[in-house]
């Protein structure tokens, strides 16, 4: 049996559930009309992230990687748009904003004109947006450190959803990767030593 296209799903339905947990804050600052008690810099952070690894679905070719990743745009986009209209302090938020595009244009120019096209292209990106994902979802599990110290569990469901879309995209790439080492030995079991 098949697991790559039950394990694309699960990762789509997990991803976007995690995602999904902005929608408390949104849903927060809507009720209150205020953008106090909200972070707004894991909204930014998850908008990169989530750009990054867009591109890099299309230059895979990956219709989950980019389906996932487009919802992920557009819902963090949603949540900058509101937390931008509620906040007091519009002028950070601008100017975090545009110091966050200015890091976009930067990768993306970088990426495009001074890499060249394929395999180096992919890894360098690959590896960048896995360095930057491992980097900026650190702080959630330090979160999930103090709530089994401190027994609270305001955060927790957006920790508990970031630990299964981990585990469920790791399966994922350790399919591929067995599909991968498979399919390289029988092409190089089909052409000999």
């Amino acid at each position: 049996m098949d697991y790559l296209p039950l394990l694309s799903w699960a990762c789509i339905v997990f991803t976007v559930g995690m995602f999904s947990t902005g929608l408390t804050d949104l849903k927060k600052m809507y009720t209150s009309k205020s953008a106090d008690n909200v972070q707004f810099l894991p909204f930014l952070t998850t908008c990169l992230n989530n750009f990054g690894w867009l591109y890099y679905g299309l230059l895979k070719r990956d219709e989950t990687v980019v389906l996932v990743n487009t919802i992920g745009a557009l819902l963090q986009i949603l949540y900058i748009v509101v937390y931008f209209y509620y906040t007091k302090q519009k002028r950070l938020v601008a100017c975090q904003a545009a110091a966050a595009g200015s890091v976009l244009a930067c990768g993306w120019f970088y990426f495009t004109a001074v890499l060249p096209e394929g395999e180096t292209r992919l890894s360098h990106l690959g590896l960048t947006c896995s360095v930057f994902t491992v980097s900026m979802y650190l702080s959630p599990l330090t979160d999930l450190v103090r709530h089994t110290h401190t027994h609270t569990h305001t955060t927790l469901h957006t920790d508990c959803s970031l630990i299964l879309t981990s585990f469920v995209f790791t399966s994922k790439f350790i399919i591929n990767l067995l599909f991968f080492i498979e399919k390289t030995n029988s092409v190089e079991s089909l052409l000999g030593p």
